[in-house]
């Protein structure tokens, strides 16, 4: 099993970043490069959960949002081609004096098949760097969308 941390500072506020997480219209991938518009499926969606299925490149997962804490989002895995057990992602908002927001985002992979547990491997290991490129052009992108100019690195 792989857990992935990653860190980056935004002038978004959490609001603006959960706005972005959770539109699941057209054109995601613009957004989120992982989440291609073919495979996404929106089961269903309230104020503060959705059921959705999303991927790309032949891996998918169909995945709960909950988005109830302002402070904090969590997207377990409840099916996936690939992953299972404690799968999912979780994204904490920690506002900051200076109006910047810290986005501290944790990626669990647990392989529920061989070529799941061979990905989380590659993941934990090499594939870091993949997922946490993934994850900043993320928030680049959320800033652009918002005109937001971007804070301090990871």
């Amino acid at each position: 099993m792989a857990t992935l941390h990653f860190h980056q500072t935004t002038t978004l506020t959490p609001e603006q970043y959960v706005a972005g997480l959770t539109d699941f219209g057209p054109g995601r991938s613009e957004l989120f490069g992982n989440s291609a518009d073919e495979y996404l499926k929106v089961h269903s969606r309230d104020g503060s959960h959705a059921d959705v299925t999303e991927g790309s490149g032949g891996i998918w997962e169909r995945l709960h949002y909950d988005w109830s804490d302002p402070n904090r989002v969590v997207l377990k895995t409840t099916d996936s081609n690939l992953w299972g057990g404690a799968s999912g992602h979780t994204y904490t908002f920690t506002r900051r004096p200076d109006g910047k927001t810290d986005i501290d985002a944790v990626v669990v992979r647990e392989g529920k098949n061989l070529k799941g547990r061979a990905l989380g491997l590659v993941l934990g290991t090499v594939g870091k760097s993949v997922l946490e490129k993934a994850f900043v052009k993320s928030v680049k992108a959320i800033e652009a969308r918002n005109g937001a100019a971007s804070g301090a690195g990871a």
